[in-house]
């Protein structure tokens, strides 16, 4: 016998409520035979709306729903079209799209939480708002994940998922919270590879929902607000012990993780953001804490399915992401038995030691061994031209004009070999561009135009001597037309495109979010330009999610050598980053090394092609002299309007160029003079540098 609702008279008012506001439509099946019978296609809708055909399918297959500012009109095409053709045989009463926000088994309040919209979830009515939700352990079992991987609580013990889901949680306490997660909330996500596990649940606490469970609305105390973290005799932490929970080792801070031992495949692990303590960081997710939870949810929800589930700052996303893509263990057979083994392709399960030019001065491996010969210097370009070097010609053009490569690591990090296994030292070696690693080698003596930055150093200076350098830096010697004669190597023998399926993953992820925001591949260069200009305005929280895919790529690399911190450090000493296998020096060199080797293959096409020189290169940014304050103005374009090859081309995809400044050309020829850098301040502010730290 199925449960039925306590109060039956307020669910129908909350139906209806929803019904009037206009956001309930047809069921799917039914909008399809609405548009099939008056004959129009689903072009003809899509053109009509102002939206994507996929974006008509979907709606159709009731995978999405029309955004806000779409939602109305939509609605309107169909009534309208119902007059017309109302159904042969019409049912009682239709059931809305989406099924009521209560399982089965719930005893509560049935509540109607509005369609899931890519635009966010439909505001509940007073009505609706906390419905009740008590599954048994058999239904959490049979569709574990059924809400989604996250939600945003508040203090009123409403905890906003994706899809406009709104969960009631009885919790006032941390632990009873964790019960409530595993046992209840039905929230998690599923893995990313076959061999890899399940991502944890997320529940993300407001500051009114931080307070209710006992925990401060800041950190408080000097020691806290250092170690950003609680102290161990604070009552909630011993709350968690006192109940057989654990807090790994980085304890109970802003991203807070809360464990027991698994119970055979089952994992016990409960992740907690905590907003008021700044989980999420305002660089990376832009406006994100202040709006409202359904929208944080909306967000956050994005991210984690198209990314992963957020496991802290979006580097250490960033990170995690390659290992949940490339797990490090697979199940083999041995004598019969399942056993765990390593996982080809992936880094395995234990840390490596980098070479010792590859590492860091503060590293065992430099200070132990007392090594003095030096060390990669594969980082982003910081480059100026020397202002004696432009030509009147150039300083007379009115504008200087900033280029942007859209993720220039991640479209370096395409199809990129790296080294699996430990380095070997050779004398000697026979330079090969397959094989990564790292070379001691002098280019001194290549001579090179000066009014390009060098492609082998960072600041675009000449070589003065022997130095070590990434296999794509000295690839690209031997690609200009130079011979390279290294003198000593760390090589790889096991090799493998490691960063694909992160590269694959992430591109989408940036493509797709793009998209939402109007900004596509089929748009002309110009509709391009227009579209950049107010993507940002169009929806703010795809905005977000945006941003917070870009640092996730930025991180991702920064976090491959991560620094040792805190004041206590000594060199030589261990520090928990560099004991992890992600903490690879030598793969980030290779991520850098090409993409400042494809910046300068850029440079100097663009010179056979325009015959233009840079102002000032900053990482993915370069600064060029312009007749007039748009891309279109100096960039390459056959005379069929079409962009020549092997130039800055303009695109949403990675590796394609957007406008990121203009400014008048006087403004920048001061700014060199003055040793500064145009690239840093093309669009009207100070630029972070984009060096994957």
């Amino acid at each position: 016998m199925s449960s039925q609702p306590s109060d039956p008279l307020a669910a129908v008012d909350a139906l209806l409520a929803a019904v009037e506001a206009g956001h309930l439509l047809p069921a799917p099946a039914e909008r399809v035979r609405l548009r099939e019978a008056a004959g129009l296609t689903q072009a003809a809708v899509a053109q009509a709306l102002g939206v994507r055909i996929p974006s008509i399918q979907a709606w159709e297959e009731g995978r999405a729903e029309p955004k806000p500012e779409r939602l109305q009109a939509y609605r309107r095409l169909l009534e309208g079209l119902a007059e017309r053709y109302p159904a042969p045989n019409p049912a009682p009463n239709p059931a809305p799209n989406r099924a009521p926000n209560r399982a089965p088994d719930a005893t509560g309040p049935l509540a109607f939480t509005g369609p899931a919209t890519a635009a966010g979830p439909v505001q509940p009515t007073a009505a609706s708002r906390r419905p009740a939700r008590k599954h048994s352990a058999a239904h959490i079992a049979a569709a574990p994940y059924q809400h989604g991987p996250l939600a945003v609580l508040d203090g009123d013990g409403s905890a906003y998922g994706v899809d406009g889901i709104v969960l009631d949680c009885p919790a006032t306490t941390v632990t009873e919270l964790v019960e409530w997660t595993l046992k209840e909330s039905g929230l998690g996500a599923a893995r990313l590879n076959r061999n890899g596990k399940d991502s944890d649940p997320l529940i993300v606490l407001t500051a009114s929902a931080a307070v209710k469970l006992g925990l401060p609305e800041r950190l408080e105390g000097p020691e806290e607000r250092r170690s950003l973290r609680l102290a161990e005799d604070h009552p909630v932490v011993k709350q968690i012990g006192k109940a057989k929970w654990r807090l790994t080792q980085r304890g109970f801070g802003p991203w807070a993780r809360i464990y027991r031992k698994a119970e055979g495949s089952a994992r016990q692990c409960v992740q907690l953001a905590v907003l008021p303590w700044d989980a999420l960081d305002t660089r990376s997710w832009p406006g994100v804490a202040a709006m409202d939870p359904a929208d944080i949810a909306r967000v956050l929800g994005v991210y984690a399915q198209r990314v992963l589930t957020p496991r802290g700052s979006t580097a250490v996303s960033g990170l995690e992401l390659m290992t949940a893509l490339r797990p490090p263990t697979r199940a083999v057979q041995e004598n019969g038995t399942w056993v765990s083994g390593h996982n080809p392709g992936s880094l395995g399960s234990d840390p490596m030691d980098p070479a010792p030019p590859e590492a860091i001065a503060e590293h065992p491996v430099v200070v132990n061994s007392g090594w003095t010969g030096g060390f990669l210097n594969e980082e982003a370009y910081q480059w100026v031209r020397d202002p004696a070097l432009l030509s009147d010609e150039e300083c007379l053009l009115p504008y200087a004009v900033g280029l942007d490569l859209n993720t220039a690591f991640l479209a370096a990090a395409a199809r990129l070999t790296v080294g699996l296994s430990a380095p070997d030292h050779f004398h000697r070696p026979v330079f090969n561009k397959k094989i990564p690693g790292s070379w001691l080698a002098d280019l001194s003596h290549i001579d090179l135009d000066p009014r390009l930055p060098s492609p082998f150093t960072p600041d675009g200076t000449r070589p003065t001597g022997p130095a070590w350098y990434q296999t794509h830096t000295l690839a690209y010697a031997v690609e200009l037309g130079h011979d390279v004669h290294p003198v000593e190597a760390y090589l790889r023998r096991e090799t493998g495109a490691y960063l694909d399926p992160w590269h694959d993953r992430l591109k989408t992820a940036y493509v797709d979010t793009l998209a939402d925001l109007g900004v596509t591949a089929d748009l002309t260069d110009a509709g391009f330009l227009a579209a950049m200009e107010h993507h940002k305005q169009t929806d703010p929280a795809m905005a977000a999610v945006l941003a917070a895919v870009k640092a996730t790529v930025k991180g991702g690399i920064g976090k491959l050598r991560e620094r040792p911190q805190g004041r206590t450090y000594r060199d030589g000493d261990p520090w928990p980053a560099m004991q992890r296998p992600t903490w690879r020096p030598d793969i980030r060199a290779a991520v850098i090394s090409k993409a400042r080797v494809n910046m300068h293959r850029k440079l100097a096409n663009m010179v056979k092609l325009t015959g233009l020189y840079p102002l000032a290169v900053l990482s993915d940014c370069v600064v060029y002299p312009s007749p007039g304050p748009s891309p279109l103005d100096f960039l390459p374009y056959a005379e069929s309007g079409k962009p020549l090859m092997g130039g800055f081309r303009l695109g949403p995809t990675p590796g394609l160029a957007k406008l990121e400044g203009v400014q008048e050309m006087s403004w920048a020829v001061d700014l060199m003079e003055k040793g500064l850098n145009p690239a840093r301040h093309i669009k009207g502010g100070d630029a972070v540098l984009d060096d994957g730290e």
